[in-house]
């Protein structure tokens, strides 16, 4: 890429480090952590999907009368993307978005769908996010994840935006699942298909096509600018900070709730 890049990978390494070694891994090892995690998570899941209609809105054209935009590769990755995550095929070749597959996965083992429901039929109604984040019964790392991830999307600089996707979620997806995924092959329970099958899919489809296209991204938002490179590293690092918050909350629920402490 270039020296800019490096850079950011440098300063945010050992960050990934922890996040691919967090011991949120080694926690989930039985059918009950995992629908705790689950319950939690599922809004990290939601809230990407705001991450990327962001970016679409801003790479690609949505208003009418359409006009061009000005990078054709852009409008395609990012379009790429959206079809990916919003109309994919699940296990049975039922088409669904990420989101709702992973609902789906929740519902096979019986884990606890009620707040996401309770939060997507608020917002819905259109109630503010903040308004709607409160009124869920989610621990306080979750409802701060979702809030951050808002206000990069409010603050409206494309290449902020771009790099939390990329660097926050997009990049570090595959080698973040990869360790659920060794830990639930070891214990596998039939109740955990779908959700094997959605993280196998993420692996798949993130590692191979949208993670090293993403990188391309942030090139072009970045335009070779020192300054927007910074701001991109910055929020990179804030973004991965916030998930390693993430998992130490989701690990401290799980003890609470499952030993007691």
């Amino acid at each position: 890429m270039n020296a800019h890049f490096d850079t950011l990978n440098q300063k945010i390494e050992p960050l990934r480090e922890q996040i691919i070694q967090h011991a949120l891994y080694q926690e989930i090892n039985n059918l009950s952590d995992l629908q705790i995690f689950m319950k939690y998570h599922v809004f990290a899941v939601w809230d990407f999907m705001s991450l990327l209609k962001s970016l679409q809105q801003h790479l690609t054209y949505v208003h009418v009368p359409w006009m061009p935009t000005k990078n054709k590769e852009t409008r395609r990755f990012i379009n790429e993307i959206v079809v990916g995550e919003e109309s994919d095929f699940d296990a049975n070749g039922k088409t669904m978005s990420h989101f709702e597959m992973y609902l789906q996965a929740m519902q096979s083992m019986g884990a606890n769908t009620q707040e996401m429901g309770r939060f997507i039929e608020l917002i819905s109604n259109q109630v503010p996010i903040e308004e709607a984040l409160d009124a869920c019964m989610i621990n306080p790392e979750t409802k701060a994840f979702v809030r951050f991830t808002f206000s990069i999307i409010q603050r409206g600089k494309i290449h902020e935006i771009a790099s939390v996707f990329t660097f926050g979620r997009e990049d570090l997806i595959p080698e973040m699942f990869i360790e659920m995924v060794k830990e639930l092959k070891a214990n596998h329970q039939s109740a955990l298909d779908d959700f094997l099958f959605y993280l196998e899919r993420h692996i798949e489809v993130d590692g191979e096509d949208h993670g090293p296209l993403s990188l391309k991204l942030m090139d072009e938002v970045c335009e070779g600018d020192p300054t927007k490179w910074e701001e991109a590293t910055q929020v990179a690092e804030e973004a991965l900070r916030m998930r390693i918050n993430l998992w130490d909350g989701v690990v401290r629920k799980a003890s609470t709730l499952l030993h007691g402490i």
